[in-house]
């Protein structure tokens, strides 16, 4: 708890010095409304770069855990870059109203549905580069009401992070039953705590009987269930675990990752080029493969005897990182493995201006030619 309670105070701090305060106009509500907008880093100087959204309802508390967690994934490369966007609210219960005999938004329920999507995005698209994947945010009512988005079809977000939801009536039947038959891909997290408000944790918990027998691919379901976690302490732990799980895909190929998919794959290469077709296409951004991925997939490479592999990987590092060694490291892994010795040892030669990748620099590669040389006399 207070490990937790650490983290959210570092994150605050930093994080507000980098917040830009927006006033959005609305018809809706015939005045603007105020915003707290986050930035990636880097994010003026990388011009032809678009970014995920992350909307936050109930900014007024939940901004800034949030963002200090996207500032940290992302710099670790365990998520990508997003713009976050935190929504004030005022009268938060004003803002989630629904009608008591359909249960659909109603009065400023309904403004302020129809603001997030016919005011805010068409807004920040003007303002700012945004790639084509968004994920919303809410805490109790916010929570619940956040599922309506759900209801659009094409659903408004990709991505839902429900903290102990207060849901109103028909909802968790309703999401089941859209959640059971979507052509969509969604990802929805949900959290409760052993401490939480009794009512809204055995609506949570009843609500995850139902969504994790879904049998839907395109559905990406994740819950936790926190020991000693009150209603409020939750969000502390809910909203790393969240962004952890919904954007794991992105993150670089872990150890786990690594014995349990890659090297029980039938090509390691087609695994990463498939990995980076999904990130791409779900998240809209065509980032340069990782130096590290590119390692890891040469390991598996070796294991197997690929030298295949090996030679298709070593012409995809050659495009990805023209400035480096890799490439002809990776080619001349193959050119020996099929017994193309001189070829492989003139490759090695070939790059020794080029810099360094990681752990290999052209004292690895003079030492493999040396060796081809030692061993074959050329």
């Amino acid at each position: 708890m207070k490990k937790t309670l650490l983290l959210l105070i570092l994150f605050t701090s930093f994080v507000n010095a980098q917040v830009i305060y927006e006033t959005v106009p609305s018809l809706n509500f015939s005045e603007p409304r105020q915003v707290k907008i986050q930035l990636p880093r880097n994010y003026e100087s990388n011009k032809d770069k678009d970014y995920p959204v992350i909307v936050v309802l109930d900014a007024d508390y939940l901004f800034e855990p949030v963002a200090g967690n996207v500032d940290y994934y992302s710099y670790w490369e365990d998520m990508p870059q997003a713009i976050v966007v935190g929504i004030m609210q005022p009268d938060r219960m004003a803002d989630t109203q629904y009608d008591e005999t359909n249960f659909l938004p109603v009065g400023q329920g309904k403004l302020f549905f129809d603001f997030i999507g016919s005011e805010l995005f068409p807004w920040l698209s003007k303002k700012y580069r945004l790639a084509p994947f968004n994920l919303i945010i809410g805490h109790d009512a916010t929570a619940g009401f956040a599922n309506y988005f759900l209801m659009k079809n094409p659903p408004l977000f990709n991505a839902y992070v429900s903290l102990s939801p207060d849901l109103a009536p028909q909802m968790s039947e309703r999401l089941t039953e859209i959640l059971q038959r979507t052509e969509n891909k969604i990802f929805y997290y949900q959290a409760t705590g052993s401490q939480d408000i009794t009512p809204l944790r055995n609506a949570t918990l009843a609500l995850n009987t139902s969504l994790e027998n879904i049998e839907n691919s395109n559905i990406n379901y994740y819950f936790d269930n926190f020991e000693e976690a009150t209603h409020y302490t939750l969000a502390g732990r809910g909203i790393p675990s969240a962004l952890e799980q919904i954007f794991s895909i992105y993150r670089p190929i872990t150890k786990k990752e690594f014995e349990e998919q890659v090297l029980n794959s039938e090509s390691p290469y087609a695994y990463l080029i498939e990995k980076y077709e999904i990130i791409e296409n779900l998240f809209g951004m065509n980032d340069r493969i990782r130096i590290n991925d590119f390692i890891a997939i040469a390991a598996a490479l070796e294991k197997k005897s690929d030298w295949e592999g090996f030679e298709d990987l070593g012409k995809l590092a050659r495009k990805e990182y023209p400035e480096t060694v890799l490439g002809s490291y990776y080619l001349g892994k193959s050119y020996e493995g099929k017994g193309d010795t001189k070829k492989a040892m003139r490759t090695y030669e070939s790059a020794l201006v080029l810099k360094s990748a990681g752990d290999i620099d052209k004292d690895v590669l003079m030492a493999r030619a040396q060796r081809i040389k030692d061993d074959f006399g050329y």
